[in-house]
């Protein structure tokens, strides 16, 4: 424990973020990283928990309750404290994969497992945690790793999202050959496609890819395995196939919109979104500069939406959600995400609407939306509708050119994730159904320790779920 009475003398302090009336008009990072004097006070809040909850990696009452990837959270901010970051790297890579997507998207279930917010504020695990593995990009200290010898064993991962990522990359420094096939023209899968670069940025995306490559992984892009001799070729060239393709299948808005143009879901919209600033493509979804826009849904992907609808110049944005606000509310207050905030500075107001829903949709004489009435009777004038009210499973394709049993996700033996066909695996969203990158990346890992064992009759892998 760095600090004994560390928790008594430093409060939180978050990670500043840039204005939002300043950061809504690029598509920069909007995070601004702390003081190292800061950073090490709030590594010394830890208080070295004699059973550490942070954690823990269970699902409790229904919701993610510490860390699936049990990192080892007292260890590296007792690090922090003292300075010594190269030791908090080595702690903190022994159980994550990633922790440069985990530090920027995971909504820190360590943090609600943390005891120091019992009776006041959780420790920065999330912060910590970035600050720690940036550090290490930054100053080389993240070097490639390749296996002293390789195996013989090839083994194809299907999808390149933080499941497929991490269990190729697991795979790999075990000495098996990996491939990753991906359908896009670039590898990330959910972490390039369908997060926004303000969050997100591609290029570190790209920066961990390079690191994979250059560690011996190799990476396939534009081929789709739901193509039937794809995955027929797969399963002769290769010793084991991982299917880690997501669970992208939108859930159906429940609305009549045959003939309507102007109707998307946000994985759609957010997809072409980075495809137009990041990439200079053209995608057949067209931009929301100028348009009235209508989000249907909360969570993170509406809020992404949200984000990118007002980076793009909006008319205006309305969200609709489906519960009453007083679902919402934490401590009588309503809490407000970073595209909240930005709309609140862009237009003054916040832009949710709760309890209401989209009754039905309106449209001219060339089938062109022009505005959503509302259950509560009112139109409001839209010509961009977008969908992010969830997922409801995995492309039924892939399954069926592998020929492997589902039911919305893959199915597998309980406490396996073996598929119903012999030297086929699935893992990710694929098996669990929509969940967050670290449960995805935990699931990559596991796979990744029975895919070893199944190759070799053995495994030194650990698996943490």
């Amino acid at each position: 424990m760095g600090k004994t009475t560390g928790f008594l003398e430093y409060i939180r302090k978050d990670e500043a973020h840039r204005p939002p009336q300043k950061r809504v008009h690029d598509w920069e990072e909007f995070r601004l990283p702390l003081p190292d004097e800061y950073r090490a006070q709030q590594g010394g809040r830890c208080m070295n928990c004699g059973v550490p909850y942070c954690q823990a990696g269970i699902i409790y009452e229904g919701k993610p309750f510490g860390c699936p990837l049990h990192n080892l959270i007292p260890e590296w901010n007792d690090m922090i404290y003292a300075g010594n970051r190269a030791h908090a790297l080595s702690r903190l890579l022994k159980t994550n994969n990633f922790p440069e997507f985990t530090g920027r998207v995971c909504p820190a279930p360590c943090e609600r497992a943390c005891i120091c917010g019992i009776y006041g504020s959780p420790v920065t695990v999330r912060d910590n945690e970035l600050c720690v593995i940036e550090e290490a990009f930054a100053n080389k200290s993240m070097k490639r790793r390749r296996p002293p010898q390789w195996s013989g064993k090839k083994v194809a991962v299907i999808g390149s999202g933080p499941a497929g990522l991490a269990a190729a990359d697991q795979l790999n420094h075990r000495g098996h050959s990996v491939t990753v096939i991906e359908k896009e023209d670039r590898p990330g899968g959910l972490l390039t496609f369908g997060i926004p670069n303000m969050k997100l940025p591609k290029s570190i995306v790209k920066r961990r890819v390079e690191l994979m490559t250059d560690e011996g992984v190799s990476f396939v892009c534009g081929v789709d395995a739901a193509e039937p001799q794809t995955a027929q070729r797969l399963l002769r060239e290769y010793d084991a196939v991982i299917l880690c393709c997501g669970a992208g299948k939108p859930r159906p808005l429940g609305l009549d919109t045959e003939g309507v143009s102007g109707v998307y879901f946000g994985t759609e919209y957010l997809r072409a979104a980075v495809q137009r600033h990041q990439f200079g493509q053209s995608p057949a979804v067209p931009t929301t500069e100028g348009r009235d826009v209508v989000i249907i849904g909360t969570g993170d992907t509406a809020s992404d939406c949200l984000a990118t609808a007002l980076r793009e110049g909006a008319s205006s944005v309305t969200q609709l959600v489906r519960r009453p606000e007083s679902d919402y509310l934490q401590n009588g207050q309503l809490p407000m995400d970073y595209a909240h905030e930005e709309a609140l500075a862009v237009t003054g107001h916040d832009p949710r609407r709760f309890g209401v829903q989209v009754r039905e949709l309106v449209k001219d004489e060339n089938g062109n939306l022009t505005g959503v009435v509302t259950t509560e009777g009112d139109t409001l004038p839209c010509q961009l509708l977008i969908g992010a009210t969830g997922f409801a499973g995995c492309r039924e394709d892939v399954c069926a050119a592998f020929g492997v049993e589902a039911n919305k996700t893959v199915t597998t033996a309980e406490g396996s994730f073996a598929a119903s066909v012999e030297k086929v695996f699935a893992a990710g969203d694929m098996r669990r159904g929509q969940s967050l990158v670290v449960w995805a990346i935990a699931e990559g890992r596991a796979v990744a320790a029975e895919v070893d064992e199944y190759l070799t009759g053995y495994t030194n892998l650990v698996r943490t779920i």
